[in-house]
């Protein structure tokens, strides 16, 4: 495993124990107090993964979120102090690819990052699937949306690809939720519609007159990009 894991949050204390408990699963971890300095750790030597604190004075960690986003598609899990819905919604919408709330079972945090972890690497031999103006590559983990790169983060990705494997079927809330995590996501189903919405804004996709994904109200969604082209790999 190896994989690299950066923590931050201004609690020193947490962060030595949280240290110590990943390096005892093979994780190589480091923290910082600072969520500048952070910023500035994963431009020099990007990570596997980022925790993320999001109350922390000066730079919270939504602001450190959105500014991660912007240069890089690195999984971030982001830890919730208050454990409220709308922070949940508002990491989501930043490009965070889960969140815990505190206080949090250190198991359940390892859980939570070998899954990210997992659906960032992908798994199954490459594959490239062309559904009407998008190119999605598997095995790359790129999008292609009329030619044209488009930036995902891993939880984003994730839910497209379900989609592209699944055309034209119907998919709930509960079920998204559960092929993508492996855990139970609290029964939070808003997170799926944060996903789309922001899936539907990078791709264009207008859920007034949708080419991509259909809302089939009262059940979920289906995708309706013109999938089952080409398959390659």
């Amino acid at each position: 495993m190896n994989q690299a894991i950066l923590i931050i949050d201004d609690d020193a204390k947490l962060n030595t124990l949280l240290e110590d408990y990943l390096r005892g699963f093979g994780f190589r971890a480091s923290s910082v107090t600072d969520p500048g300095e952070g910023l500035r750790r994963i431009r020099r030597d990007p990570p596997d993964l980022v925790i993320l604190d999001v109350m922390m004075p000066g730079m919270d960690g939504f602001e450190a979120c959105k500014t991660i986003r912007r240069e890089s598609a690195v999984p971030i899990v982001m830890l919730t102090a208050r454990g409220e819905v709308m922070d949940r919604i508002v990491g989501l919408e930043l490009g965070a690819d889960d969140y815990l709330p505190k206080p949090f079972e250190p198991r359940e945090l390892v859980a939570r990052i070998q899954s990210v972890l997992r659906r960032h690497a992908g798994t199954g031999p490459p594959e490239v699937l062309r559904c009407g103006p998008l190119t999605i590559d598997l095995g790359r983990r790129s999008v292609l949306l009329d030619g044209a790169p488009v930036d995902l983060t891993t939880t984003e990705f994730e839910v497209l690809a379900l989609f592209a494997r699944n055309p034209g079927k119907v998919l709930t809330r509960e079920a998204i939720l559960e092929e993508l995590r492996g855990i139970e996501w609290e029964s939070y189903n808003r997170a799926v519609d944060v996903v789309i919405s922001r899936l539907r804004h990078k791709l264009g996709d207008d859920p007034k007159y949708p080419r991509l994904f259909k809302t089939v109200w009262g059940a979920g969604y289906a995708f309706i990009g013109e999938a089952g082209g080409d398959r390659d790999g």
